[in-house]
């Protein structure tokens, strides 16, 4: 039996690629700081309570050697060292980087969008072979492109599946984009305000779609990156429309040209000026990917898991902290977008 070690394992990413792989028949080992495990697994998942910070602990995990480690997790060059390190015990590794680190011909990326002339250009669709900012310890995307760099320079050593995710949809996201449209409809606002037109498109994947291709990386090791993105982009128009059909609720957009007119009116997780799109073809042929759902037919139980948790009694800010520190608290500003409306007329 194949053997993996999934490390961060109780997050949105971790949770649904432990139940791929044990689904697929691996002996999978759930690692997490809190040792917890998700109802969704099979029985046979074995949970682990370890820090990933801790060589001595992820040592221990390994053992002898393991198949693969999925590391849902890794941050930086120092993870990629720690990785590096165990390559004698891993047989191939998956890791999970972002699509944060491309910028386009001009050098500007996710990094440079709120200088003036800095919002990124990208080809559509973006290929892997798109150029990436420069590797360090300043930002997000910095440092994901130096785990990137530095586990595939390890080659054969220790084969490692670079997954460049977009943006991460479903149940237990921390950052849940699609908040931005729930939340308005169970507060009652039936008139919202959308920046570039509606037409901002920044592409989703499903977190069981990612599950699905950290299963198929790990099943054919290889040194390489690859897109992991959903079947399609859709505007952050049609996005808004399609949780209004979920939701059962009809509201009235009004599009404005252009960046946001004013501080917190019109502008939203995927506002952007140009479109950031992946191009799957690479996937497809390396690992004979398909996707297994839709932006769409995964809505509702994106839709529902937020609703309950908006439910529960607690105020968004608490349910979702994370999100209230890369966004701050101005998506749900109604007294500005009401006074900008009043003024608009």
């Amino acid at each position: 039996m194949r053997t993996a070690v999934v490390i961060g394992a109780t997050g949105q990413i971790g949770r649904a690629a432990v139940r791929a792989l044990a689904e697929d028949g691996w002996a999978v080992t759930a690692v997490s700081r809190g040792g917890g495990r998700d109802a969704s697994w099979p029985g046979d998942v074995r949970e682990s309570r370890a820090d990933r910070e801790d060589d001595g602990a992820l040592g221990a995990l390994l053992g002898d050697g393991v198949d693969a480690v999925v590391d849902a997790v890794a941050y930086g060059s120092a993870h990629a060292r720690q990785l590096a390190s165990f390559a004698g015990r891993i047989g191939s590794a998956v890791v999970i980087s972002s699509g944060s680190v491309y910028e386009d011909d001009k050098g500007r990326g996710f990094d440079t969008q709120g200088e003036p002339d800095g919002a990124p250009a990208y080809p559509v669709p973006i290929p892997e072979t798109q150029r990436t900012v420069a590797p360090g310890d300043a930002t997000y995307s910095t440092r994901k492109a130096g785990l990137e760099r530095e586990l595939l320079a390890l080659g054969g050593r220790l084969p490692a599946t670079l997954l460049r995710a977009g943006a991460v949809h479903g149940p237990h996201c921390r950052t849940p984009r699609e908040l931005y449209f729930v939340k308005r409809n169970l507060d009652g606002r039936r008139t919202r305000v959308l920046a570039y037109g509606g037409r901002s498109r920044f592409h989703p994947v499903s977190v069981n779609n990612l599950a699905e291709l950290v299963r198929l990386a790990a099943a054919r090791p290889g040194s390489r990156v690859l897109n992991a993105g959903d079947p399609e982009a859709p505007t952050i128009a049609e996005i808004g429309a399609e949780i209004d059909a979920v939701m059962g609720v009809e509201t009235e957009t009004v599009m404005v040209d252009g960046a946001p007119p004013e501080p917190n009116v019109g502008d939203t997780p995927w506002s952007i000026a140009h479109p950031v799109v992946y191009d799957m073809a690479a996937a497809e042929r390396e690992l004979g990917y398909r996707a297994v759902t839709t932006y769409s037919a995964s809505l509702p139980g994106t839709v529902g898991w937020l609703t309950e948790r908006l439910s529960a009694g607690r105020g968004w800010e608490e349910a979702f902290p994370t999100m209230v520190r890369n966004y701050t608290t101005g998506l749900f500003d109604y007294a500005a977008e009401d006074a900008w409306l009043a003024r608009r007329g």
